[in-house]
């Protein structure tokens, strides 16, 4: 306890100062920490300015570094200023000083105390204060660049008929600076209070007058400027009632006044408007009148209207007028609503055409050749054959193919064919010992594309390349095979110098190389050299003799980390795609401009409405800035890197949209003209996948332009889950050579389905044309089927295949033992009327785990067929053998029996399954050992025991003819 006495309390002990040598140690460390904390901070700026220097965009690293620190020093300043003017005012107008009261006496204790400080003091508040707010200031310098470089939309709102830049580049702007004022008045009128309470202008305990004159008038001003600036924000309010957000009906984040918006907080906020004004004035009196009473009544009385004019009012005109009669008083503002949303994502023009979804032909013949002609059904998924092309085109461990491969279009005999493609990247985790030499010296890149037809497969289920081995070759022709910039390329490399790379390896052994290119920053600078191992955290880079004169530094090296960071402005989309286009391997990047202040137009959230089975699985799919909010979007830019120089480049695609413009004139010189894109690399653009998503999601509502059918909600669509894996997430678009039924010939394009909310059956099938360069790029057919009728949809398909007892059996014999069946992409094309769903069924068997294509399902109109090829489904659907629910008639007259299920008492049948199960054991070794010979035997007489017990199920006579299965109910 302590010594409450008042006796001695002992010697005291005099520490002494500490001696010279340490103070100049403990002043040198300091001064060497300071400067350290300061090489850190030049090191990150300067690697920066390098980096941007290094791919041609130091434009973009000046224009925002230079906007920040404009930003930061004009609102810092200004904060600063107004808290130290206020201080210091308060401290002039203290009264004179006598401690006339317990209260005084205690405060004069603190006076005293910070008497010899008070210029540092204040030296010290304002800078932090300053600190602070010019810091959050220079964070809004794309709110700056918005509005002082805004272009006109050209289009107008519909409420207060101002150009929508206002509310896309102005009203952000506006809303800072009202955010930035509240803050100064506030922090102000906190420290002068603070200010004129230490120094006696405000009493809290003391007799008499609880604040003097001075500081009424002084406090009562900052109240005024306060409540001013509560009218300015009254009347903002009412032009954000056009981007305000708010669940309504069918659609969540609507956008736009409704009935009570237009006729109750519109008038409340102009009414509330009026009265800050007159309140705010009453404040501003106080400096003649010297009294608080009619300020604070008037204070009261905004504050009272607040909650009566702007809650309680239009919370009665929302009960009593609007709820009785919603559709009649709403419909004017969805009808607004709908029109605004469909500019604004671009989906004004889709075009909504009846479907009747059955065949309009019996003519089986003839619709068997229209196959042909109405698609190119890729059978290759780029989404399950990766593990393929890494088994058979790896080469080394050392490289690998990404998650998910690409579908593009290559032109062969004159005549354009879709293309799965996948680059031979860098895989670390293959080299055979990971160190730092190895890691950032020696294996460098990737080597060589690989692709394949996306509609065919080999007799073994293999893709047909059409380039392929290690240095590729095939159809593509002469390229620059070598990779530094890839999506699996995630770690910095050092080229250039002394120590030689990694090229590849053949018969002849392992082949050296030494980058060539121009790209990365230049490491023969000592300083450069010290910057990136501060930056990098890698001493090494500072004296390694692998490092020497030519040495390169190559990182950022993702094509979406390049895109996005020579063009910050940008949203980028998931999913980049490789090409091979005038002897070089190009990436190839979709761009978004976006913006959320597009009035009326209901917002989405792009991570959520970009999201699907695939982005589920692989988050590098994903779309960058997946929290964004937007309501409206435009695939302005298509963006190119070159996997081998980095060499970075931006397009203007969309030439009208007004947000690229603004940006243009913001970063003069970066986005190079429309007219620039070449005629091979225009083969190669195409329909973005997050766009597309995007659009089909605002489309399963808004694809209505009745506000009475949006406002009942009949017509709400849904992309329905992925049923080819239980990821339970939607079905990812596709893109596919088809052709519509008002289309002429087969165009590249990218398709999905919907089914109706709640429910699995077919509402409605989507496309949009792919193909860039062409009149018709961009534009979306919808085919809506009757509501009436029930047409089966994507999980109603595949519970179709997977409830066929004879396909049943088939894939029970193809998972037995070590194979898995992995279902392909499930594709439906407009045929006559009908759907022709197509879907290849994949096996991954034995030792190799890499899946090959064993099996395709085909459906359409009822009948099903599930065959070795392609051509052999479509041909047993379309043919006299086609199997229906309702089995037609034979040439004879006879009607074939269904098939019954097998059973274990026919010897015959036994025997038959025995023999299939032996035939599948072979195969399964065959797989194992490699033996491509075995296993096709294998699979031969596995079919051949399939048919036997077929046969003699059915008491057929062995003429090798396959009965047909058993119906299958009507699963919708």
């Amino acid at each position: 306890m302590p010594d409450r006495g008042g006796g001695p309390t002992g010697p005291r002990i005099r520490v002494g100062r500490p001696s010279r040598r340490v103070r100049t140690l403990l002043m040198t460390l300091g001064v060497l920490a300071v400067l350290g904390m300061a090489f850190t901070m030049f090191a990150g700026f300067w690697t920066d300015w390098l980096w941007y220097r290094s791919v041609n965009y130091s434009s973009v690293f000046t224009t925002t570094l230079w906007t920040k620190i404009g930003l930061f020093f004009v609102f810092g300043l200004l904060m600063a200023l107004s808290v130290g003017f206020n201080i210091w005012l308060a401290h002039r107008l203290r009264p004179p000083l006598s401690a006339m009261s317990m209260e005084q006496q205690s405060l004069d204790r603190y006076r005293m105390g910070i008497a010899p400080y008070k210029k540092w003091l204040l030296l010290a508040i304002t800078a932090l204060v300053g600190l602070i707010a010019g810091a959050s200031a220079s964070g809004q310098w794309r709110t700056w660049l918005m509005w002082v470089n805004g272009v006109s939309f050209g289009q107008k709102d519909p409420q207060f008929h101002l150009d929508v830049k206002f509310y896309a580049f102005d009203l952000p702007w506006y809303r800072f600076l009202l955010g930035f004022g509240f803050a100064a008045a506030i922090l102000s009128l906190i420290a002068a209070a603070l200010t004129h309470y230490l120094y006696g202008g405000l009493r809290i305990t003391s007799p008499g007058a609880r604040a003097t004159a001075a500081a009424t008038g002084h406090l009562s001003v900052l109240l005024g400027i306060f409540v001013a600036l509560k009218a300015v924000a009254y009347w903002l309010d009412r032009y954000g009632l056009a981007v305000k957000s708010s669940d309504f009906k069918a659609t969540d984040n609507w956008t736009g006044l409704r009935y009570v918006d237009a006729n109750a907080y519109l008038p409340a906020k102009t009414i509330l408007f009026c009265i800050a004004v007159i309140c705010a004035l009453l404040f501003f009196a106080t400096l003649w009148r010297r009294t608080w009473q009619l300020p604070v009544i008037g204070f009261g009385l905004m504050v009272l209207s607040a909650i009566l004019i702007g809650g309680l009012y239009p919370a009665i005109v929302q009960k009593f007028q609007v709820q009785p009669n919603e559709q009649a008083k709403e419909a004017p503002y969805v009808e607004k609503n709908l029109k605004a949303t469909r500019e604004a994502y671009g989906i004004d023009d889709a075009k909504v055409t009846e479907y009747s979804g059955q065949s309009s032909t019996d003519d089986k013949t003839k619709l068997r050749d229209d196959v042909d002609n109405t698609a190119s059904i890729r059978i290759m998924d780029p989404n399950v054959v990766s593990p393929t092309f890494q088994q058979l085109q790896q080469i080394r461990n050392y490289y690998g193919f990404p998650t998910n491969l690409d579908v593009d279009r290559y032109s062969k005999d004159g005549k354009d064919q879709d293309t799965v493609i996948g680059l031979r990247e860098l895989n670390l985790n293959g080299i055979p010992k990971n160190n730092w030499i190895n890691d950032h010296f020696r294996y460098t890149h990737g080597y060589g594309a690989v692709a394949a037809e996306g509609t065919s497969a080999d007799s073994q289920g293999r893709p047909v390349f059409t380039e392929s081995d290690l240095p590729s070759k095939g159809d593509l022709g002469k390229y620059q095979q070598r990779i530094y910039y890839g999506e699996k390329t995630s770690t910095y490399s050092i080229v250039g110098g002394p120590q030689k790379e990694i090229d590849y390896s053949d018969d002849t052994g392992e082949k050296t190389y030494s980058y060539e290119g121009k790209s990365g920053v230049n490491l023969s600078n000592p300083i450069n050299r010290a910057a990136y191992a501060v930056a990098f955290s890698e001493p090494q880079i500072l004296y390694s003799g692998a490092i020497g004169e030519g040495s390169r530094i190559l990182y950022n090296r993702t094509p979406k980390e390049r895109v996005e960071a020579v063009a910050p402005w940008l949203t980028i989309d998931g999913d980049a795609y490789p090409a091979v286009v005038d002897g070089k391997i190009q990436w190839i990047v979709d761009a978004y401009t976006t913006t959320n202040g597009y009035p009326y137009a209901s917002r989405t959230t792009l991570g959520d409405t970009t999201a699907d089975s695939l982005t589920a699985t692989n988050n590098s799919r994903a779309v960058v800035a997946q929290q964004n909010q937007v309501n409206y979007i435009r695939n302005s830019v298509k963006a190119t890197v070159d996997a081998y120089s980095g060499e970075v480049k931006l397009y203007q695609w969309d030439t009208q949209d007004p947000v690229l413009k603004t940006w243009m004139k913001a970063f003069p010189n970066t986005v190079e003209p429309r007219s620039d894109i070449s005629a091979s690399l225009m083969a190669h653009l195409r329909y973005p996948q997050d766009l597309f998503k995007v659009q089909r999601e605002l489309l399963s509502r808004y694809h209505v332009e009745d506000a009475t059918t949006f406002l009942s909600g009949s017509e709400v669509w849904q992309v329905p889950d992925d049923p080819t894996n239980k990821s339970g997430n939607a079905v990812p678009p596709y893109y596919l050579s088809m052709k519509m039924p008002d289309q002429k010939s087969q165009a590249f394009s990218l398709t999905t389905t919907f089914t109706p909310n709640g429910r699995d059956n077919l509402s409605a099938f989507m496309a949009v044309d792919a193909e860039a360069g062409t009149s018709d790029y961009g534009k979306i057919r919808i085919l809506k089927l009757p509501t009436n009728t029930t047409v089966n949809g994507p999980k109603q398909v595949q519970s179709q295949f997977n409830s066929e007892q004879d396909i049943a059996e088939t894939i029970s014999l193809l998972s037995r033992g070590d194979s898995n069946v992995e279902y392909g992409n499930l594709l439906a094309v407009p045929l006559d009327g009908g759907l022709l769903y197509v879907e290849p069924v994949y096996v991954r068997g034995g030792g190799l785990k890499y899946p090959l294509l064993r099996k395709v399902l085909v459906t359409y109109g009822g009948s099903t067929a599930f065959e070795d090829t392609l051509d052999q489904a479509l041909n047993k659907v379309f043919g006299a053998e086609g199997s229906t629910p309702e089995p037609p008639e034979d040439p004879g007259g006879d009607t074939p029996e269904p098939t019954p299920p097998p059973t274990t008492e026919n010897p015959t049948v036994q025997e038959a399954l025995n023999d299939a199960q032996k035939a599948f054991e072979d195969g399964q070794q065959a797989l194992k050992d490699g033996d491509w010979e075995a296993y096709g035997k294998a699979q031969k007489a596995l079919e051949e025991a399939l048919r036997r017990a077929e046969q003699a199920q059915s008491g057929e006579s062995g003429d090798g003819a396959s009965p047909s299965p058993s119906p299958s109910p009507d699963s919708s």
